[in-house]
């Protein structure tokens, strides 16, 4: 089966994630954000990891098939804060997905909670099974033929 959903940049994940410990998370750069994908019949699920995003600082957006995730994380120590570590990285995330042509991108239902942010993508009718009647001498038959792929 073709993947319906594709990764810009998870090729780019290994530089980005050293880059961020090189640069101690202080850059302006957008972070890379963890993310799962799985069928569940008819739909396709994608879960981003966000913990301790505002939800209103989420931004999700689709063109010409590249859905966009953006999110930003800010913390900011009081005037009589000590800071004894801050290893937390703050600003800007990011991330790509390719979707393919077999999905309703106009669609997507987005949910946010406890820091997980849940994407679900409808499959197209288009590519989805169906049965083609066939006729022959006697009658007619019914075949099931599995799903176009693009």
């Amino acid at each position: 089966m073709m993947s319906m959903l594709t990764s810009f940049d998870s090729l780019f994940h290994d530089l980005d994630r050293l880059n961020g410990l090189l640069s101690g998370y202080g850059g302006t750069a957008p972070r890379w954000m963890p993310v799962d994908t799985y069928r569940r019949g008819d739909e396709f699920v994608v879960n981003f990891d966000l913990p301790g995003v505002d939800p209103e600082s989420v931004d999700v957006t689709v063109d010409n098939n590249v859905l966009s995730v953006t999110a930003e994380r800010h913390w900011a120590p009081g005037d009589e804060d000590q800071v004894l570590m801050a290893e937390r990285p703050q600003g800007r995330y990011s991330r790509q997905l390719l979707l393919s042509d077999n999905l309703e991108a106009d669609h997507i239902d987005a949910r946010y909670d406890q820091g997980v942010l849940t994407l679900t993508i409808p499959v197209a009718e288009s590519a989805k099974p169906r049965k083609i009647q066939i006729s022959s001498g006697g009658g007619q038959h019914a075949i099931s033929t599995g799903s176009r792929q693009s």
